[in-house]
């Protein structure tokens, strides 16, 4: 035995704890009208699953629970557990016996549980598929569904057949599969969705990324120009340095020691005795020339400082030509951009109150006309504020510079005049032999001599101002530098120049080289320069970062894309694999049904044939309201769908000419149903089978019949049945009597007939 017991508690009408134990092969259940028998098949329904209440007779879950009674108070929960014994593995679990439990509360919530584990219902119908058990299959007959396989079309008779048959599990395995497809399919609509989303975000991404791959090789050859051009700078100034102060300091050396020898003449001429004016005079007027001359040497250097600053301006306004010259690099003021839209605006209020077009249309033009003269006038005047400003201070540095040069101009021609007075003093002097004129005459020769070394410390001092240029220069040129490529131009002291055969230079090539060399590499590298602010993509980081993103996601998109294909084909191979399987299992069920319901009818009706045969029915569906096509005749376009698979009943009653179904009687009718059933339970035996008054459209001589039937079908499946029919309780071994009080609680009685035939003898 398979089913050991039933445990109903609180169900419908079986307030208290009631239990069926089923240790024989057919169990029987009496009980007068209304006593609550059949709320025994229920409550087998309602512990395998069944989820629809309108198939226990109830509109509610809370309808499921009892209610109460005259001297019974209601109960909370309804619960019903079905015991197994599992010896031989009916159920593919590992116990040996199985109870499987179903609680319903008042909050219309459902426990399920498996040897007192809580599970999902899903994991009960898996567990009852394996061994041919179903909620709502053939293993649970009512009065109404004897007949319902009889009257059910042929797509429904063929899903009873497949539940029977045990392909419900393929059947489910395939609807999951199709459910799955279609997420699966919806799921690749919205990443094909996603990546047309994100394709242009990409494709504009890439070519700012190129962009910015540029402005880094351009980075890159600007860096090593930078450190070349570096490197040469920096040790020619050095050079130049220590060349001028070598130079300078034995120059210095000896202008001190002729100011010493002036000072000492001087002091000699003023002790003499017998100086005259003219040994003033020429005191004064070497004093007077030393002034001149220092003054020019002020005015020489304020003119070639002003020089420096003229030529830095000028490189500037050659810049700002070269960054006007790009299109992309210019900028309007917002003022200018709303006064267009306030001009736009007010055209666009016009038109709304006009309604001719050919006057629409001189709106249009007018707007164009509008945008056309704002875009001419700022390419007119692109950025031409600033070069203005440059101009203006070029200007008033010229000015500054016209007027040390005057003044340059006015101390030439006061020490031309010293000069020459002081020649003519010094030749006036040189006739005379008088001894005292030696101080004097020593004097012309220290001012000569200072003269030559101030010359050639004049010429030191322009070297040194254009050096100092240099130097300030080069200083602007490494912040410009470490701006716009970064700390890395900075580092130019690591490396070293080299030759175009990759050989390094001496320091005599580098410091020697001629400065139009110098010139030439820095006119190159403000064209770069010029090249990478004209390129201007901002936050180049961000944006590779953001591009290196995006098509991150876009390839995990393109994978994830290319799983769900293929595992939609998957799917879609498995639906084909089980579609195959069904159609086999299925036509080679039939035949085996055909073979048994044969049997089955001929001993009911004492001959005659029935059959099972799996027909194809095509659907005709009418257009729907809103479709306006019609066939030429002005009929109702008819759109036949695709063929229907199903199951249809032939029978042929002996003595009789009868074919259809229809045709049969109600008695016929209730056989012939009974037979299909029978049948149906002897291709895969469930391990019971619950009969719920079947019997009751039966004569007598047909009960002997249906009753014959039961013991054979006893062999292969318990049996419980609910009955009125003597005939039918009398192939029971045990019978359970259902009866109910005044309190409407069912309660049961049982005879076990083997016991009660031990006590009778």
């Amino acid at each position: 035995m398979y089913l050991k017991s039933i445990e109903i508690s609180g169900f419908k009408s079986f307030g208290k704890k009631s239990v069926l134990d089923f240790n024989v092969p057919i169990s029987s259940i009496v009980g007068p009208n209304g006593s609550g028998k059949s709320n025994v098949a229920e409550a087998f329904s309602f512990v395998l699953g069944e989820q629809s209440i309108k198939s226990l007779r109830g509109k509610r879950a809370e309808d499921l629970i009892f209610n109460g009674g005259k001297d019974a108070p209601r109960s909370n929960r309804a619960s019903v557990k079905l015991i197994f014994n599992n010896v031989q593995r009916i159920l593919n679990i590992d116990f040996d016996e199985v109870a499987i439990e179903r609680v319903v509360n008042r909050d219309s919530s459902s426990e399920y549980s498996i040897n007192g584990s809580a599970v999902r219902l899903k994991d009960i119908v898996e567990l009852l598929s394996s061994a041919h058990i179903g909620a709502s299959g053939h293993q649970i007959i009512s009065q109404g569904e004897a007949d319902k396989v009889l009257n059910s079309n042929i797509r429904e008779r063929r899903e009873m057949i497949e539940d029977a048959l045990g392909l419900k599990i393929y059947q489910n395995k395939k609807d999951e599969s199709i459910r799955k497809l279609e997420k699966t399919e919806e799921n690749i609509k919205q990443v094909e969705s996603l990546r047309r989303e994100i394709a242009p975000h990409i494709k504009f991404l890439k070519k700012q990324v190129e962009k910015i791959e540029k402005m880094v090789v351009m980075k890159e050859e600007l860096t090593k120009m930078y450190h070349d051009y570096f490197r040469h700078e920096e040790e020619y100034i050095k050079f130049e340095k220590q060349n001028i102060a070598t130079e300078k300091q034995p120059l210095l050396s000896v202008s001190g020691k002729l100011e010493k020898e002036l000072v000492e003449a001087k002091q000699v001429l003023a002790k003499s005795v017998t100086k005259d004016s003219r040994s003033d005079d020429v005191v004064k007027v070497e004093d007077r020339l030393k002034e001149v001359r220092t003054l020019k040497d002020n005015l020489s250097r304020s003119v070639g400082r002003i020089e420096g600053e003229i030529s830095s301006l000028f490189r500037m306004i050659k810049k700002q030509n070269e960054a006007n010259s790009a299109m992309s690099k210019k900028t309007v003021d917002l003022s200018q951009v709303e006064n267009v839209y306030k001009q736009i605006d007010l055209e666009i209020e016009e038109a709304n109150s006009i309604t001719e077009f050919s006057k629409i249309k001189e709106i249009f033009i007018s707007i164009r006309k509008i945008l056309s003269d704002f875009i001419e006038r700022n390419k007119e005047n692109e950025d031409k504020q600033a070069i203005l400003d440059l101009e203006n201070e070029i200007k008033k540095l010229e000015l500054e510079k016209t007027g040390y040069e005057v003044k340059i101009r006015e101390a030439n021609n006061t020490e031309t005049e010293l000069s020459e007075q002081y020649a003519f003093l010094k030749n006036d002097i040189e006739k005379e032999k008088d001894s005292n004129r030696d101080a004097e005459k020593a004097l012309f020769r220290i001012v000569a001599e200072q003269n030559e070394i101030r010359s050639k410390l004049n010429s030191l001092g322009s070297r040194e101002s254009v050096l100092r240029r240099d130097e300030e220069e080069l200083q602007r040129e490494l912040q410009e530098a470490s701006a716009l490529v970064g700390l890395s131009a900075l580092r130019y002291k690591d490396f070293w120049p080299i030759d175009t055969n990759g050989n390094a230079l001496s320091h005599d090539q580098i410091v020697k080289e001629p400065r139009f060399v110098q010139e030439e590499k820095r006119r190159v590298m403000e064209k770069i320069k010029v090249r990478l602010e004209d390129a201007g993509v901002s936050g180049g980081d961000d944006v590779v970062k953001e591009y290196k993103e995006t098509t991150e996601r876009d390839s995990f998109l393109e994978r994830e894309l290319a799983d769900l294909i293929n595992s939609s084909t998957s799917l879609k191979n498995l639906i084909k694999e089980l579609e195959e399987k069904l159609a086999i299992e299925f036509r080679n069920g039939v035949t085996k049904i055909n073979i048994q319901f044969q049997e089955f009818f001929r001993a009911m009706f004492g001959g005659g044939s029935a059959t099972l045969s799996i027909v194809k029915e095509k659907k005709r569906k009418k257009n729907s309201d809103t479709d306006l096509s019609v066939a030429d005749s002005g009929e109702e376009i008819v759109e036949e769908e695709e063929a229907e698979e199903g199951l249809d009943i032939e029978v042929s009653l002996p003595k009789k000419k009868i074919k259809g179904l229809m045709m049969l009687s109600g008695g016929e009718r209730a056989l012939t149903s009974i037979a299909l059933l029978f049948a149906i339970s002897q291709v895969n035996p469930p391990p019971f089978i619950i009969l719920d008054e079947t019997d009751a459209a039966l004569d007598e001589a047909n009960s002997k019949k249906y009753g014959d039937m039961i013991v054979e079908l006893s062999k292969y499946s318990q049996l419980i049945l609910i009955t009125h029919n003597r005939e039918t309780m009398a192939r029971a071994g045990v019978i359970y009597g259902v009866t109910m009080g005044m309190d409407g609680v069912s309660r049961l009685l049982s005879i076990q007939f083997e016991e009660a035939v031990q006590v009778a003898k």
